[in-house]
């Protein structure tokens, strides 16, 4: 399987669980295990709480980066439970797919109360799918894109006021 054929399943399962699990209220692990056990039924491999090493100008920082879930090996998955979605998410996730070398990552809030409104696509560097992306969804992909953008820029802003 493929990035977006991966992200489909993906989806399906989050949905599966979001409905099993009577929709939004509970804490973030309770919908990460679920999302586990849901993609495995579907056959489809997950790694969780994956400790991912970073190097800082030729040294190794000792405490890892924990990613939420790495699916197929292809696709990363960080699950969210909160009420107001920030879109430093979306920033954070493109920073994951950049120490990883991964291209496709999904930021999943069940915090949401239809969870299709929680699903968010974060690219790097993937080819377009005409398949999978068509019409709305190049110009929603586009629009992230900026949206990442005013995220990195906010943390900016945010991080200079500090000083």
């Amino acid at each position: 399987m493929n990035e977006n054929e991966i992200s489909k399943v993906i989806v399906d399962a989050a949905i599966e669980v979001h409905r099993e699990l009577g929709g939004p209220g509970l804490v973030e692990d309770v919908y990460e295990e679920a999302l586990e056990e849901e993609l495995r039924i579907r056959g489809v491999l997950v790694e969780r709480q994956l400790p991912v090493r970073i190097v800082y100008k030729g040294k190794v920082l000792r405490k890892p980066l924990r990613l939420d879930m790495n699916v197929e090996e292809l696709v990363l998955v960080d699950n969210k439970a909160v009420t107001e979605w920030n879109p430093v998410f979306e920033a954070q996730m493109l920073t994951y797919l950049r120490l990883t070398k991964l291209k496709l990552g999904m930021v999943i809030n069940f915090g949401e109360q239809v969870l299709k409104s929680g699903i968010h696509r974060v690219v790097n560097g993937l080819p377009e799918d005409f398949e999978f992306n068509a019409g709305s969804q190049r110009r929603k992909d586009a629009g992230r894109k900026y949206s990442i953008r005013r995220a990195f820029s906010l943390r900016l802003c945010a991080l200079a006021s500090l000083r």
